[in-house]
C-alpha cells in the first residue's frame, strides 16, 4: 500500500531529525544549547501566533530575546533566576508602555506566559543536561532516555487508544484521547525508563528511574492536553507548519516541555548529582 504524501514527509523528517536530536543531546555543548534555544524561541513564536487569534499581541522581539536569555543563562549561569526574571518583566512593562497595540493586559499576559511556559520550561531541559557533574555525558543520556520515554508513551497511547479506547479522557480538550490510551502510555513510559536504566542509565538507581518514568508518563501526557487546550481555544489544528508532516515545534515537544521542569525539580531535591 503506497504511503500518503503527509506520511512520507513524517517518516523522512523523523529519519533525519531524530539522530540529530539524540547526538546533540549526548555531546551537549553548543550543539545542544542551539537546539534548545531553537526549541524555546520557536515555541514562544508559535504560542504568540496562537495568542493573536484571541486578540492578544505578545511582544515577539522581547519575548524571543528573553527566552533565549533564560536558556543561555541556564547553560552558563551568568546570574540568578530572580535577577533574570526581574529584568525580563521590567523590560516587558516598559516596552508595552510604548507599543499601543490593543489591550496591554492581554499583551503582557501572553508575553509572560510565552516566556515562562515554552521559554523557562526549555531552560529546564538545559538544567537536566547540566545536572550531573561526575560525567558530562550522563545528563545527555538522561535527556535521551526522557525523549525515548516520551516517544514510547505517545506511541502506546495512540495505538492502544485507537484500537481499544472506549472511555473518553478529556472530551472538552481532546475528544479522541481515551483512558485506555492514557494508561497504556503511562505503563509504556514507566517501563521504557526502567529499561533505559538497565541499558545505559546505570548512574541512577532503580527507584529514581521508576519515579522519573512515572513523572514523564503522567506530566508528559498532561503537557499534551495543555497544548490541545491552547490550540482549541485559539481555533487552530497545529501550532504551526514548521516541521513538514508533523506540525509545529510546540506540537512535537509539548510533552518534553511539561516533563522537563518536573524531572528537574525531582533531581534537584531528591537525587545527588
Amino acid at each position: 500500500m503506497p504511503l500518503s504524501g503527509n506520511t512520507a514527509k513524517r517518516i523522512i523528517v523523523s529519519i533525519v531529525t531524530i539522530p540529530l536530536i539524540l547526538l546533540s543531546s549526548y555531546y551537549g555543548g553548543i550543539f545542544f544549547l542551539s537546539l534548545v534555544c531553537m526549541l524555546g524561541a520557536a515555541g514562544y513564536y508559535e504560542f504568540s501566533r496562537m495568542a493573536h487569534h484571541k486578540k492578544a499581541f505578545a511582544s515577539d522581539i522581547v519575548g524571543i530575546a528573553a527566552v533565549s536569555a533564560l536558556i543561555v543563562n541556564a547553560y552558563f549561569h551568568f546570574s540568578s533566576l530572580n535577577v533574570a526574571v526581574y529584568g525580563i518583566v521590567l523590560l516587558l512593562l516598559l516596552t508595552e508602555l510604548f507599543r499601543n497595540n490593543d489591550s496591554a493586559v492581554l499583551n503582557l499576559g501572553a508575553s509572560l506566559l510565552g516566556i515562562l511556559y515554552p521559554g523557562m520550561f526549555s531552560a529546564a531541559v538545559i538544567e537536566i543536561r547540566q545536572y550531573f557533574v561526575g560525567d558530562y555525558h550522563q545528563g545527555g543520556l538522561l535527556i535521551i532516555a526522557i525523549m525515548i520515554t516520551i516517544w514510547a508513551c505517545d506511541s502506546a497511547a495512540f495505538f492502544i487508544g485507537s484500537a481499544i479506547g472506549r472511555h473518553k479522557l478529556f472530551v472538552r480538550v481532546s475528544p479522541k484521547k481515551s483512558w485506555e490510551g492514557a494508561v497504556a502510555g503511562f505503563i509504556s513510559a514507566t517501563a521504557t525508563m526502567i529499561i533505559s536504566r538497565e541499558l545505559f542509565l546505570g548512574f541512577i538507581s532503580f527507584e529514581n528511574s521508576l519515579i522519573i518514568g512515572i513523572l514523564v508518563g503522567i506530566v508528559g501526557q498532561l503537557g499534551d492536553l495543555v497544548e490541545s487546550l491552547l490550540k482549541r481555544d485559539a481555533g487552530v489544528k497545529d501550532s504551526s507548519n514548521f516541521i513538514p508532516g508533523h506540525g509545529g515545534i510546540f506540537d512535537r515537544f509539548d510533552s518534553l516541555l511539561m516533563s522537563a521542569p518536573a524531572v528537574y525539580l525531582y533531581l534537584y531535591y531528591f537525587v545527588q548529582p
